[in-house]
């Protein structure tokens, strides 16, 4: 009686190890796989970033930005002509005002997220860069400076400028990461559910083990939803 009593005693504790273990990998294997696929999703991306292009803050610094390279290139093509400045600077800060530029602003975050997901799931080795292209925001800059007949507007290059969003060097360690994010959110609810599976099976009191179970996957859920 007293070894079928231990022999009871050592199959709920294992059972109650499994389940416990699969509790903890449930809300890890829901939020590595939210990580993988939910911000791999580029439509949610952009509707994450678009209210920014109403900030101020960012406007201002999407003016200064384009503003300084489009001085830049009207200077050099103008014969240092420096009396354009003020005009382009105040014709862009109007720019990122208008419908167009929120336009520009979705297809230019549309492009940059595009982009980086090309090289995380890109199996050939890359040297260098992930890089995005700006020609078409410039072209619709240009169109608009053009619009308000400022001058020298049409001398604008709309060259395809290659702008690095990510480093050379870091592509290779988000591109493991990323991976590894795609593993664990594949592989930690298989094995949540077997460990679970495994441990009312093995378990003596398989009924109050079930029960700890569910209590244990619901309070994981609820943790992990507050922590989101």
């Amino acid at each position: 009686m007293g070894s079928w009593s231990g022999t009871r005693r050592v199959r709920d504790a294992i059972g109650a190890v499994c389940v416990a273990v699969a509790c903890l990998l449930v809300p890890l294997g829901v939020l590595a796989g939210w990580a993988a696929y939910g911000l791999a999703d580029t439509g949610r991306y952009v509707r994450a970033v678009t209210p920014l292009a109403d900030d101020p803050a960012v406007r201002e610094a999407v003016a200064d930005a384009v503003g300084d390279e489009v001085v830049r290139e009207l200077e050099t093509r103008t014969a240092g002509d420096s009396a354009v400045g003020p005009f382009v600077r105040d014709a862009i800060e109007s720019f990122t005002r208008t419908d167009a530029f929120r336009t520009a602003w979705e297809a230019g975050n549309r492009a940059v997220h595009d982009a980086v997901l090309h090289a995380l799931r890109d199996d050939t080795p890359s040297g260098g860069p992930v890089t995005v292209d700006l020609a078409p925001v410039t072209a619709q800059v240009r169109q608009r400076l053009e619009a308000d007949h400022m001058p020298y507007a049409h001398r604008i290059p709309v060259a395809h400028t290659e702008v690095p969003v990510v480093r050379a060097e870091d592509v290779a360690g988000l591109r493991q990461g990323y991976r590894l994010l795609g593993a664990a959110a594949l592989w930690l609810p298989l094995t949540a559910a077997a460990l679970a599976v495994t441990g009312v099976a093995v378990a003596a009191s398989r009924r109050r083990t079930l029960t700890a179970a569910g209590l244990g996957t619901a309070l994981g859920g609820a943790l992990l939803a507050l922590a989101v």
